[in-house]
């Protein structure tokens, strides 16, 4: 079943009709894309954008002045037009939204107005690409589903490592069965996020052990939710790509899960280490578990394990492994062994030959094209699925049901280990379409 048809027959079944409202896209007409958030996330799509001949940005939005500058640098830098800025305050991105010359909107802001904004948008007829994770809480993930279904406005999570080249060639082999049947998924998110969460306050990634109001970049907002919250607070990064290998929410759905941290020391010790046992911040008790690992059921018996490992000296991984009845591949290491297929019986082969054999036709189609793009080229591809998306007016490859569904786990594995790492049940975000749904990601060349 090609896309079109996916969307016409799927609103159908479900009786949620699609208001285009006044942006209705001819084929031949641009793209006229808008950004909530235009910081140094916001900024790597903005020129993604711009390297298309097919968009257009009237208008941009974000309470920073600095932001909006940086920004306006990028536009004369292509030499397009400097866009009308909203940043009248926070709430100024719900006149933003309302604007008649804007089809899509990317979202790149703090994790708590993602929900909002996006909401905002979807009433106003618009498609909302929100950044990662989606949601914080579990009434905002429904927030979304809620949404859609009641305007038929779409909403994509912009989880660029689903299409990491090495990630898409395994998920071409899984539905190859090469694999066999799927049995076990490992992911994760392990990056030394310290001097992330903790700078000088006048770089993304200086010295120094500042965050709030006296933070730089991230360190203004994300690290306050390693001070207020113990769970995985970044789920998506690896559970997107694990979850389209076991096709959840189209034939298989999470069941429940059970989650558990270890004590916090990272953020601290850092702290004392870089700042001294008497700066202020010394004294700050983190709640966030220096490693949080949740294990998920799936309907159909798989189990999925999720590291979140951000307060740790360490090299960063996802850590992925996909694993079958006939086979498995990690990702640490590269390597692969399929039974009856590798060279030799119980011995590992490295991967690279692998990758290029079952290579992506997404990524044989557009390998040129993003090589200049950030994380690899994944954010070419994430970038050029919303846009293509909104542009054809049909559902994008990863949709608000994905984005509630995984974003979820955030906010569920809080609520596990405050209850003793007792089981968490998952909810349906699908309301049982995922016994029906059919898979729209990755299916081809063209999303």
């Amino acid at each position: 079943m090609n896309r079109r048809n996916f969307i016409s027959t799927g609103l159908a079944a479900s009786s949620i009709p699609f208001i285009a409202k006044k942006n209705n896209l001819k084929e031949d007409k641009k793209v006229r894309l808008g950004f909530i958030g235009v910081g140094l996330r916001g900024r790597t799509h903005l020129q993604q954008a711009l390297y298309r001949s097919d968009i257009e940005i009237p208008a941009i939005c974000d309470i920073d002045p600095n932001s909006i500058a940086e920004a306006n640098k990028i536009f004369q830098k292509f030499g397009k037009k400097i866009p009308v800025a909203y940043m009248k305050g926070e709430r100024d991105f719900e006149n933003y939204v309302k604007r008649e010359d804007l089809d899509g909107i990317v979202i790149a802001t703090p994790w708590e107005w993602h929900v909002p904004m996006a909401v905002a948008a979807m009433k106003a007829g618009k498609y909302a690409g929100v950044e990662v994770s989606a949601t914080v809480t579990l009434q905002e993930s429904w927030d979304l589903v809620d949404t859609f279904e009641k305007t038929g406005s779409h909403c994509m999570i912009l989880e660029n490592v689903c299409y990491r080249r090495d990630i898409m060639s395994v998920l071409n082999m899984v539905r190859k069965n090469m694999f066999g049947e799927m049995i076990y998924g490992h992911c994760g998110y392990q990056h030394d996020l310290r001097f992330v969460k903790l700078n000088d306050g006048k770089s993304a990634y200086g010295k120094g052990v500042e965050f709030g109001e006296k933070g730089f970049s991230e360190a203004r907002w994300r690290t306050q939710h390693s001070v207020d919250r113990n769970g995985d607070l970044y789920p998506t990064h690896g559970l997107g790509p694990v979850a389209h290998w076991m096709d959840i929410n189209r034939g298989n759905k999470f069941e429940y899960l059970t989650s558990t941290a270890t004590k916090s020391r990272g953020l601290h010790n850092y702290i004392v280490e870089n700042g001294g046992e008497n700066h202020p911040n010394a004294k700050v008790k983190f709640k966030l578990g220096d490693i949080v690992t949740t294990t998920i059921q799936c309907a159909n018996g798989e189990n999925i394990v999720i590291i979140h490992d951000t307060s740790s000296p360490r090299p960063y991984s996802l850590g992925f492994r996909a694993q079958g009845t006939k086979g498995i591949w990690m990702n640490d290491g590269n390597t692969i062994y399929l039974e009856g297929i590798s060279k030799k019986h119980d011995t590992w082969e490295p991967f690279a030959d692998y990758q290029k054999e079952y290579d992506h036709p997404l990524w044989k189609r557009f390998e040129q094209d993003a090589v200049n793009a950030g994380h690899g080229g994944m954010d070419f591809f994430v970038l050029r699925a919303f846009i293509e998306s909104v542009k054809n007016k049909v559902a994008p490859p990863i949709d608000v049901y994905d984005a509630a569904a995984w974003s979820a786990i955030s906010p569920l594995s809080e609520l596990s280990i405050a209850r003793g790492s007792s089981p968490v049940e998952i909810p349906d975000f699908t309301r049982g379409k995922w016994k029906t749904n059919k898979r729209i990601f990755g299916l081809d060349d063209n999303y």
